[in-house]
């Protein structure tokens, strides 16, 4: 265990936090939840981010799921326009994080 991540005795958790700007210019910081190759392509699955506990609520379990591109050699992350694939790589993700995370609530995703 690296030194700089221990603080008094305990585990200093630091999230991976990521600015993301939508077709309307509008920023929202969302938190990296998992990251994954699947058919050749790298996915990102975020949540966005709770500040507080009211925020936690507000958002409940709410996951986006992106995908990698390279724009100028730099790494994007842009969204899915293919249906039939943003719903193929969710319910990966939602399977991934449920183990990751042991969820053990019977909610159905769709």
């Amino acid at each position: 265990m690296n030194d700089d991540m221990i603080k008094d005795g305990m585990n200093e958790y630091t999230p991976d936090l990521f600015t993301l700007e939508d077709e309307d210019g509008v920023e929202s910081t969302f938190e990296l939840l998992d990251v994954m190759e699947y058919n050749g392509e790298k996915y990102f699955a975020l949540t966005p981010y709770a500040e507080s506990p009211e925020q936690v609520l507000e958002h409940d379990g709410e996951i986006v799921v992106l995908k990698s591109q390279y724009e100028n050699d730099e790494e994007i992350m842009v969204t899915i326009d293919d249906d039939e694939e943003y719903e193929k790589v969710g319910n990966i993700f939602l399977k991934r994080l449920e183990e990751l995370y042991d969820f053990d609530d019977d909610e159905e995703y769709s």
